[in-house]
């Protein structure tokens, strides 16, 4: 794996709690499961999967599509007082916060699930049951991970764990699509707790708990708009048309090359323009994806697609008549979300690696796009686990997670782990 630059290297060394101790982190891990508080906590948690459950179900059927997160962080904030934290608060940008205070000497610890999910308004979110599957668009992704920091929290209390760290527990905002990250970034940028976070979880992966996603893709999306001086389609036929410069564009994108590795990808998800069949439109216009786990990458191709698009509209003001005006091509950014990678050898990562080879399991790594990616270009220590049980079909109608018990409890048993190895349990 690609190494941090020795700067930030010696600061992540400074600011984990695990670089301070003499103790290796699968020594830490091993005092942790030990302990008579975790294993309290475990069967607190092994009670509570009712409630986890139905905590699911009830987020799940509470729309939340991008930028309309107010009726869900609400209900969330709710049940984070419910389930024991009391310094609970929504931020400027609606993240959902709450703070459980430790005994001091460690650092600021934030773990966080978000509360958008990728469906627009109006898409049908009532759950359906069959056995132990739960179908509903949304219900894996990131709703059970909500559900799981309750449930954490809960369990920490009934347990009477104390821990070093303060640790933060969040709701945030703006994780999907064209959200762009906004609820971390106001956390990092401008919250009340901005310079205090020195590690960052993010619980947003169906799994049994063996993934550890460190690295962040990065990506820049725009909004690419085609403007003529449009007309009829008889009476102006032979004048320049957005459309063709459009599909001009999307051609020219198409035949970018880009390396295998460090893998980097580019996409148009979607067109629009034009007002009638018979009217030559006045504007055309698509969105592109472009993403790369190498920030040089992604900025050479984001220069190469730029090329691309001004020469699409210089082309067709070449091919055909400007008399009424000419093509214009208008480059919007509507996404930038950074990238990097966190080391193997980092503490959150060892942690989270002994963590989970004491819960029986072999760890796996994954690159992504999510909370994480803010964080990580900060030289901050993150990285994404899983919130446990298993599913599929993320991002479609037919998600769907399975809460059998024991499954989810042992990705949940993970977390924790993970969470108190680094907050120090005392």
């Amino acid at each position: 794996m690609r190494r941090l630059a020795p700067l930030v290297a010696v600061a992540l060394a400074s600011v984990a709690g695990l670089a301070a101790q003499s103790q290796a982190p699968d020594a830490v891990v091993g005092r942790v499961r030990s302990h008579a508080k975790f294993t309290a906590a475990m069967a607190a948690l092994d009670r509570d999967h009712d409630r986890l459950v139905q905590e699911i179900i009830t987020l799940t059927e509470i729309p939340a599509p991008p930028f309309k997160e107010d009726a869900r962080a609400a209900a969330y904030l709710k049940m984070l007082r419910a389930s024991g934290l009391t310094d609970v608060e929504r931020d400027e940008v609606g993240n959902v916060i709450g703070l459980r205070q430790g005994t001091g000497g460690g650092p600021l610890i934030a773990i966080a699930a978000h509360l958008d999910t990728v469906f627009p308004e109006g898409t049908p979110v009532t759950v359906t049951r069959k056995g132990t599957r739960l179908y509903a668009p949304g219900v894996g992704d990131d709703t059970r991970g909500l559900a799981v920091l309750l449930a954490i929290v809960r369990a920490m209390n009934a347990a009477a764990i104390e821990t070093a760290s303060d640790i933060l527990f969040i709701g945030d905002v703006g994780e999907e699509g064209l959200g762009d990250l906004r609820g971390v970034k106001h956390l990092f940028n401008k919250g009340k707790y901005k310079d205090r976070i020195k590690m960052f979880i993010s619980v947003d992966k169906i799994g049994p708990g063996s993934n550890i996603e460190h690295a962040a893709v990065g990506s820049k999306r725009y909004r690419v708009t085609f403007k003529g001086p449009g007309g009829h389609s008889w009476d102006d036929f032979g004048t320049v048309n957005p459309a063709y410069a459009l599909g001009n564009a999307i051609r020219k994108l198409s035949q970018i090359a880009v390396p295998p590795a460090p893998r980097t990808t580019y996409s148009v998800g979607v067109v629009g323009g034009g007002t009638s069949i018979n009217a030559v439109p006045s504007e055309s216009w698509m969105e592109v994806d472009m993403r790369s786990r190498s920030p040089q990458e992604l900025a050479r191709l984001e220069q190469t697609f730029l090329a691309a698009m001004r020469e699409a509209a210089a082309e067709e003001n070449r091919a055909r008549s400007t008399t009424t005006g000419r093509i214009e091509v208008d480059l919007k950014v509507i996404g930038d979300r950074p990238s990097g990678e966190i080391s193997h050898d980092s503490a959150i990562v060892q942690t989270a690696i002994a963590a989970i080879r004491a819960n029986g399991m072999t760890p796996t790594f994954s690159a992504g796009s999510s909370d994480v990616n803010l964080p990580i270009s900060l030289g901050i220590p993150a990285m994404t686990i899983e919130s446990g049980g298993d599913g599929d079909r993320t991002h479609s109608l037919e998600e769907w997670i399975d809460v059998e018990k024991t499954s989810s409890l042992r990705g949940i048993e993970t977390a924790l782990t993970i969470l108190l190895a680094l907050a120090g349990l005392n």
